[in-house]
C-alpha cells in the first residue's frame, strides 16, 4: 500500500501533447493543490504514464523529468508491464484519478479500470469511451452533442488548452530587428530526417532573394543540436537529395544565448534550445512548419504559417496513427504498404493543420505533394513581402483562438470530482 492516500495519473503520448497539455496542467495543479513531489508533506502524488504511440519519439520521459512535476514517470515501453503488474512500479494508493491527455483514449480507460481509479478525459472532438468516464472535459460544444443524452451531464466545456500557452510580453534577450522566418522541422526522427534538409534548403533559397531576411529554429523539447546536426548531414540519406546542409553549429556558454547554425551556403540560422521559445516565435513574421501539434501552438500565438509536407519522401513518413501505422513499419511490407497508406491518407484527407481543422476551412496554407524548396521559398517570400496577407492570417488566427482559462477550469473540474467522490476534503 502506498504511503499516499491518493494518486493523480496523467496519461499522454507524444511531444506535442506533453508540452501543450500535460506541462501547463501539471504546473497549475501544483499551484492549486499541494502535490508530491513539489510539496514534501503532501498526501497526493502527481504521476505521468506514457502510452504506446507511433507519434512518440522516445525522449518524452527525459523531457518530462526536467520539469520536476511528477512523483513517478512510467515509460511507454513499460505500459503493458504496468497494466499486468502495477506493483512492479512501486505501491499505488487505493484511490486515484487517471486523466487522459493524449494518445488513444482506451489506454487511460484500461489503466483506470486496472487500478480501480476514476477516469477523466479531455476531448477535442469526440469521446471514444464515454460510459467509462466519470468526468469529461471538452474543447467545444460539439463534443457534448455527440454524447448519449444520459451522459451529457458528465461533460463540461472548458475550451482549448493551447489558448493558455504561457507568453511573456517582454523578452530580456530579443531577436535583432528585421524580418524573421521561423523554421519548425519537427520533433521526432520521422519528421526531422525530412524537415531539416528541406528547410535548410528553403532558407538558402530565401537568403538568395532576400539577403536581409533572418531565420530561427526553435528546437522542440524532445530533440537537440546533435540530432539537428545529424539530420542535416550526409549521414541522413534524404539530406543527400538536397543542395544545402550544415557547415557548422556554434554554441555559447551563456544559457540565454542562442546557438548559430551556418549552412553550406553560408546562411546563418539562430537555434533556440530553450523551450518554450514563445518570446522568440512572437518576434517572427512567418513560420514554415511540418504538420502536428506545433501548428496548434503557432495558431495560439497568432503566428502566420505555411504547413509543408513533401510527399516525395512518403516512405520516410512512418508516423501514421493506429494499426495502419504499425503495419506500414513492418520491414517486408514497408515499401508497398507505405506508398498505399500514404496515397490513401493524402487522397482522402481534409485539413491537416490544427487551425484549419478547428475552423473547418483553409486559414493557413497546406502545401502537400511533390514540392521543392524553391517553391516553398518563393511562397514564403511572397508572404513576407505582403504585410496585408500576414496581418489577415494573423487576424483569422486570433478570431479562431479560444478564450484563455481552460487550464484553470480543468483544475477546477479535477478538484470538484475528487471532492464529490470524497477523495479529498
Amino acid at each position: 500500500m502506498s504511503k499516499y492516500p491518493l494518486a493523480i495519473i496523467m496519461v499522454s503520448n507524444g511531444p506535442g501533447e506533453l508540452t501543450t497539455w500535460v506541462k501547463p496542467l501539471a504546473e497549475e495543479l501544483h499551484t492549486q493543490i499541494a502535490l508530491k513531489p513539489k510539496e514534501a508533506k503532501s498526501q497526493i502524488s502527481l504521476n505521468l504514464v506514457l502510452v504506446p504511440c507511433p507519434n512518440a519519439n522516445g525522449y518524452e520521459e527525459q523531457t518530462a523529468k526536467k520539469w520536476l512535476q511528477f512523483e513517478k514517470i512510467i515509460k511507454a515501453k513499460c505500459f503493458w508491464s504496468l497494466v499486468f503488474n502495477p506493483k512492479k512500479f512501486g505501491p499505488w494508493p487505493s484511490k486515484g484519478l487517471v486523466i487522459f491527455l493524449g494518445g488513444d483514449q482506451f489506454w487511460s480507460v484500461l489503466l483506470a479500470a486496472r487500478l480501480g481509479y476514476l477516469n477523466m478525459t479531455y476531448a477535442e472532438w469526440i469521446v471514444r469511451w464515454p460510459f467509462w468516464n466519470d468526468r469529461i472535459v471538452a474543447m467545444s460544444e460539439q463534443v457534448i452533442h455527440k454524447l448519449p443524452r444520459r451522459l451529457k451531464s458528465r461533460c463540461s466545456v472548458i475550451g482549448d488548452l493551447t489558448a493558455d500557452l504561457s507568453i511573456l510580453t517582454k523578452s530580456e534577450n530579443p531577436l535583432p530587428s528585421g524580418k524573421w522566418i521561423a523554421l519548425l522541422p519537427g520533433s521526432k526522427s520521422s519528421k526531422l530526417k525530412i524537415g531539416v534538409p528541406f528547410f535548410l534548403d528553403v532558407a538558402d533559397q530565401i537568403a538568395k532573394s532576400l539577403p536581409d531576411c533572418k531565420f530561427l529554429i526553435p528546437l522542440a523539447p524532445t530533440t537537440n543540436l546533435k540530432e539537428l546536426e545529424y539530420f542535416g548531414s550526409q549521414k541522413n540519406a534524404i539530406a543527400r537529395k538536397y543542395k544545402s546542409g550544415i557547415q557548422s553549429i556554434h554554441t555559447f556558454r551563456k544559457k540565454e544565448s542562442r546557438a548559430i547554425l551556418i549552412t553550406k551556403n553560408s546562411t546563418k540560422i539562430l537555434v533556440q534550445e530553450n523551450h518554450p521559445a514563445y518570446n522568440d516565435l512572437l518576434q517572427c513574421d512567418l513560420a514554415l512548419t511540418t504538420v502536428g501539434a506545433n501548428t496548434a501552438e503557432l495558431g495560439s500565438l497568432k503566428i502566420p504559417m505555411i504547413v509543408v509536407i513533401p510527399t516525395q519522401h512518403i516512405l520516410a513518413m512512418d508516423a501514421w496513427d493506429g494499426l495502419l501505422g504499425l503495419i506500414a513499419r513492418l520491414p517486408i511490407l514497408k515499401w508497398f504498404l507505405g506508398r498505399l497508406i500514404g496515397f490513401l491518407k493524402l487522397r482522402r484527407r481534409r485539413f491537416m493543420a490544427w487551425p484549419n481543422i478547428s475552423a473547418k476551412r483553409m486559414i493557413v496554407p497546406e502545401r502537400i505533394g511533390n514540392i521543392t524548396p524553391k517553391q516553398i521559398a518563393q511562397e514564403a517570400i511572397d508572404w513576407i513581402n505582403s504585410p496585408s496577407r500576414l496581418s489577415g492570417q494573423k487576424k483569422d488566427l486570433e478570431e479562431l483562438r479560444g478564450k484563455k482559462g481552460a487550464i484553470n477550469k480543468f483544475c477546477h473540474q479535477i478538484i470538484t470530482l475528487l471532492k464529490i467522490k470524497r477523495f479529498m476534503s
